[in-house]
């Protein structure tokens, strides 16, 4: 089973809220798990996306009450560790989707490639170099194309 993070800002607009509950329901298809930071925005579209569909959802949260987690997860991991918690969530899964986000996401995007994982760009920061994508990252339009792009061996 593939563990797939899906990372973005705490409060969304609705046209990444939308982004992001389409990729819950599709990595749910798919009968892979979804991890996020189980709070708010991105993450709880995320993951209402995926309970839709009877998916599983992992929230790592940044605190020591499970209560303060969305009302989609399944399983609330606390850490008491704030946004160093953004380790945990890019370190946790297969492969990392971005769905637009703040400077947390984008220090998760940074940790998930340190650790050797794989993310997928979905309207998210642009962290070319001269026009170049460094290894590692990919770059989609739509939240079917970034699973495939996710499920790729």
């Amino acid at each position: 089973m593939k563990y797939i993070s899906v990372i973005g800002a705490g409060a969304s607009d609705p046209a990444t809220g939308a982004q992001a509950e389409e990729a819950g329901r599709l990595i749910a298809r798919a009968g892979a798990t979804l991890i996020c930071g189980g709070m708010g925005g991105v993450m709880e579209a995320a993951c209402r996306g995926a309970k839709a569909e009877g998916g599983v959802t992992i929230g790592i949260l940044p605190g020591l009450d499970r209560g303060n987690g969305n009302h989609f997860l399944d399983y609330s991991i606390c850490t008491g560790i704030g946004h160093a918690r953004n380790l945990a969530v890019a370190a946790s899964a297969d492969v990392v989707i971005a769905i637009g986000g703040e400077f947390g996401t984008l220090s998760e995007i940074g940790l998930a490639l340190k650790v050797g994982r794989r993310v997928v760009l979905l309207h998210s920061w642009d962290v070319s170099r001269d026009g170049v994508i460094p290894e590692g990252l990919l770059v989609s339009d739509s939240a079917e194309k970034a699973l495939l792009l996710a499920l790729e061996d």
